[in-house]
């Protein structure tokens, strides 16, 4: 088979691979479409190693069909030959072929396509693990949900509102602002006009102080940010971005009971990976199925495009997921 290969120079080089080979328990899923997600910069920079055991390609999420089963998938009923799923990978989707464990495999909801199929494993399992695991989020809560314009908050934003909570979100300039309205965040802080702290100071004198907050970018402005939440506020670092280092007041987080977080899926042993996403299709197939949240879409390009999928990720430059389509 053929996948996405990162060779010596750094380069994502479409090439010859061995096929995967099943191990019991798991199946084989023909990959139709793979998404790209930041992971995947940092893998091939060298910063983020697949598990052990992993494919060394890059690709987190796909959709795809089941081809093949294994003894122990076809005892336990749940999937056959032929069924549409998605996936989450531990690495290993930019290619033809995957050999997932079942335990890894979802349906896909109802009225998705495959590309859009492929933008929810790691995204919507991501957002679910900060928003309600991590973030403990409840109706009526106000979450802070840095960098608007990303594909995580593309999910993260109207997932939030789909269950009650008012969302606080942060872009670099107002052709963001103006990119991300059909998500319906409450408060969209254009950076390039106004201090992120200056917004939830006012935030919470108007009675709407930051119960969570999922934080991608780190910096300065984390500290400069922690003044203005709420007693108890679940401040969640998923990357940093923009800057590995923050001064913060000590005196603010214990007298506040702030929490500091850091969070990452990709580190989460598989048996846990597998109990968020029994949970998340419980919870919020529905929403998806009833179009409250969907996957936002920003650009699909051939397999083959995978460099030109990247520079766009790595530029900024999109607002939404991206997608790469194999069949």
């Amino acid at each position: 088979m053929k996948a996405v290969i990162i060779n010596g120079k750094k380069d994502l080089v479409w090439s010859d691979v061995p096929n995967p080979i099943l191990k019991d328990g798991e199946v084989l899923i023909e990959i139709h479409a793979a998404a790209v997600n930041r992971a995947d910069l940092m893998q091939r920079a060298g910063n983020y190693p697949p598990p052990p055991g992993c494919p060394e390609w890059p690709g987190l999420e796909i959709a795809g069909i089941i081809k093949e089963i294994t003894p122990a998938v076809k005892a336990d009923g749940k999937w056959k030959i032929g069924d549409k799923i998605c996936a989450l990978l531990g690495g290993g989707g930019y290619a033809e072929y995957a050999a997932v464990p079942l335990n890894m495999l979802m349906p896909i909801p109802k009225g998705i396509t495959m590309e859009e199929a492929s933008a929810i494993p790691e995204a919507f399992a991501t957002a679910y693990l900060n928003l309600f695991i991590e973030g403990n989020a409840k109706a009526g809560d106000t979450l802070l949900m840095h960098a608007g314009a990303s594909g995580l908050a593309s999910v993260i934003i109207p997932m939030a509102k789909a269950f009650g909570l008012r969302v606080i979100t942060s872009v670099i300039n107002a052709e963001k602002a103006e990119e991300i309205t059909h998500l319906k965040a409450d408060v969209v802080i254009d950076t390039s006009k106004e201090k992120v702290a200056d917004v939830l100071k006012r935030e919470e004198e108007n009675g709407h102080p930051v119960d969570i907050a999922i934080d991608c970018l780190g910096s300065g402005m984390l500290g400069e940010s922690l003044p203005y939440v709420a007693r108890g506020c679940r401040w969640i670092i998923i990357a940093t971005l923009a800057g590995d280092t923050s001064e913060i007041n000590l005196r603010t987080m214990y007298m506040k009971g702030i929490r500091l977080i850091g969070s990452t899926l990709r580190s989460k042993q598989p048996e846990r990976k597998a109990q968020i996403l029994g949970e998340l299709v419980k919870t919020v197939w529905p929403k998806i199925e009833s179009g409250k949240v969907r996957p936002t879409i920003y650009k699909i390009f051939p397999i083959t495009d995978a460099e030109a999928a990247h520079e766009l990720l790595e530029s900024g430059k999109s607002a939404g997921k991206v997608v790469l389509k194999v069949k």
